[in-house]
């Protein structure tokens, strides 16, 4: 079974990060969904919302994916843990997530090691 990956992140980061999936794997877009934390959104508004969004991952397994621990975003991804199998890493970034969708068929612990991998071995200091 394909696990499903959730970004939950401040606006519009979400939506922009799940665009830069699509301009990588046109064909894999639809699985991975973006919630965007509003500003003037209550805990409680965006937590429906990111239930909404992971309904379509109905019965698989789920990598969480948000910007900053501690923050809205993540407190909603953690919410959406309970009752779940399910993976929150934090500290999002597109080398963590174009990761994940390339092995999103892996299990799920499996999945959520590649990712966090990907994303800290995305980070490199470049010199002249």
């Amino acid at each position: 079974m394909k696990n499903g990956i959730v970004i939950i992140a401040h606006a519009p980061l979400a939506t922009a990060l799940q665009q830069c999936v699509a301009h990588v794997f046109a064909d894999r877009v639809q699985d991975v969904v973006a919630v965007d934390v509003q500003p003037q959104a209550s805990v409680a508004q965006s937590l429906a919302l990111a239930r909404q969004a992971a309904e379509r991952f109905a019965q698989a397994p789920l990598l969480l994916l948000t910007d900053v621990l501690g923050a809205t975003p993540c407190n909603v991804a953690r919410q959406l843990q309970v009752g779940r199998s399910a993976r929150l890493l934090a500290g999002v970034n597109l080398p963590m997530l174009l990761r994940a969708v390339t092995y999103q068929h892996e299990p799920l612990d499996e999945l959520a090691a590649r990712a966090l991998q990907g994303g800290t071995q995305g980070v490199l200091q470049v010199t002249g």
